[in-house]
């Protein structure tokens, strides 16, 4: 059973406040786009020979780190303590999704493997506790078994649906070779509270979103790699109607009415342009 787990980007991204834990609340906007990785499973037979009750396999875009530490995997670990009855399997991820880059990507691929084998396995489980599990994964994880636009509070975990369509749009996605941990995004943040709420902007016509919408950490991060801030700016000279990066990046998108050639300008980038 196969499964398409989806990217998203972040229309606007506000820092409000530190918490006590050490985490930062958030206010943001989460748009599902059709950039995709792919997730397949298939039973080990009982006789084949590994040590691990997940094997994970992982091709196209590169992934750093450990598979078996890989989000995929702790999914699957995840349902199987409530679960035990799950068979062990194995799991092909193809990646199309850029790494590192504020997508999601490893958010969605977590969440998507508990909706694969909640169907694959008729597990039972509803939307709601799909999302509940979710959230012990990751704070975007949430988001990505609703797969829906959805305005995000808390660690983004906070979740609430917004009637937001941006059909017809073409979308141009950037990402540079310069990978940006979270933490590095987060070193020289400094909260304060929006001055326009994202949820309230978004509903304003996209054409106003550049003078409005505000992602904090590209103050942070254009900071520390001003060629990621020169990337929103050559969407713009392009002709983007709204530009911005993503998450705590670095992937930068842009918003166009029509359709406009990037390979000219960003060689040697991770370059897509999708229709909305």
């Amino acid at each position: 059973m196969i499964i398409y787990p989806q990217a998203k980007i972040n229309l606007g991204l506000n820092v409000v406040a530190r918490r006590p834990d050490g985490y930062h609340d958030l206010q943001t906007v989460f748009y599902p786009i059709p950039l995709c990785d792919a997730l397949e499973i298939q039973e080990m037979d009982q006789h084949f020979p590994s040590e691990v009750d997940c094997d994970l396999k992982v091709t196209g875009i590169k992934v750093e780190g450990d598979e078996q530490q890989n989000l995929v995997v702790r999914a699957y670990r995840l349902l199987k303590q409530e679960f035990p009855d799950l068979p062990r399997l194995h799991v092909h991820l193809q990646k199309g999704i850029p790494t590192q880059a504020g997508m999601g990507g490893g958010s969605s691929d977590a969440s998507a493997m508990l909706v694969l084998l909640n169907r694959h396995f008729c597990l039972g489980l509803t939307e709601e506790e799909l999302v509940d599990r979710a959230a012990k994964l990751g704070a975007d994880c949430p988001f990505f078994i609703l797969n829906t636009p959805a305005y995000a509070e808390g660690i983004g975990e906070r979740l609430k649906r917004i009637d937001l369509r941006l059909d017809g749009w073409y979308l141009a996605v950037v990402r540079p070779d310069i990978p940006v941990s979270t933490r590095e995004a987060f070193a020289l943040i400094h909260p304060k509270a929006a001055e326009k709420n994202c949820m309230e902007t978004v509903q304003l016509p996209v054409a106003q979103w550049r003078h409005y919408l505000v992602n904090d950490f590209e103050y942070s991060v254009f900071a520390q790699h001003p060629a990621i801030g020169q990337i929103k700016e050559q969407l713009y000279d392009l002709g983007a109607v709204y530009a911005a990066m993503s998450g705590s990046g670095s992937a930068v998108f842009g918003l166009f009415r029509e359709m406009v050639n990037l390979e000219h300008i960003f060689a040697n980038m991770y370059t897509r342009m999708l229709r909305l």
